[in-house]
Formats: structure tokens, C-alpha cells, sequence
């Protein structure tokens, strides 16, 4: 063992995760966002902010993220923002953590779960209108 910490360039992270925090597809502002949601994992600091574009009949037209977050928080925000737009408030509840890991092709480790699932619970806040101010 040399004693390097691990990094994001390492074979830490999977291919999906490095090109995502690096090209996040969706992270940026969102105006005219009418459900958004913020939340911070007070563990490690990630913050990760949703915004979504919600269609008066429930079709989420279009998802962008915020964050100050490590890699995997900052790939699973983006996976999320593509996973769901174009689907149902419905739809987009039902998303699970299995569903963000298989796009990112990654076996998260139990104590960076969090890092994966933050923006999922952000979504669901986002989603039910319990966004914090």
C-alpha cells in the first residue's frame, strides 16, 4: 500500500460516475423550476438542490441539479435529472436507489449510500412539496 488516498481518478469510481461529475448533462439553473428542493447530507457536506419543470397534467418536462457534492452524489443528481424527465409525478416518486445504481454501474459502498440516495430523497421532497425554504 503506498498510502495515496484514494481520488475520482482511481479505480474507485466506474467510468459513469468519473463522465458524470466531470459532464454533469443536467446541473444548472432551472427557471421557471415549480417544484424545487435542497437538502445537505450533514455527514459529509454534500448539498444537492433540484429543480424540476412540472406540466400541469404531472409530466416532469425537464430536471436540473445544484450541488457542492463529491463524485457519486454529483453522478446520481444527474442520473436522477435524466431518469426523470419526460415521466409522471408518479413515475418519478417510483424511483429507487436500484434504478440510479444500474445507470451508474457502480456497487456504492454501504457507508457512501448516502452519497447515491441524497438526491433521491431530494426529488421526493421536490415531489411532495415539502421542499425546505
Amino acid at each position: 500500500m503506498t498510502g495515496a488516498t484514494p481520488s475520482a481518478s482511481s479505480g474507485l469510481y466506474s467510468d459513469v460516475i468519473r463522465d458524470r461529475w466531470r459532464r454533469p448533462r443536467h446541473r444548472g439553473e432551472l427557471p421557471g423550476a415549480n417544484a424545487v428542493a435542497e437538502d445537505v447530507n450533514p455527514l459529509c457536506g454534500d448539498r444537492v438542490r433540484m429543480m424540476l419543470a412540472v406540466a400541469p397534467e404531472g409530466r416532469i418536462t425537464e430536471a436540473r441539479f445544484l450541488g457542492d457534492s463529491c463524485a457519486i452524489c454529483t453522478a446520481s443528481a444527474d442520473v436522477v435529472a435524466d431518469l426523470v424527465s419526460g415521466r409522471s409525478r408518479g413515475e418519478a416518486a417510483a424511483l429507487d436507489v436500484s434504478d440510479v445504481l444500474a445507470v451508474l454501474q457502480a456497487e456504492i459502498r454501504p457507508t457512501r449510500m448516502r452519497c447515491a440516495t441524497l438526491p433521491l430523497s431530494v426529488l421526493a421532497q421536490a415531489l411532495d412539496g415539502s421542499a425546505k425554504p
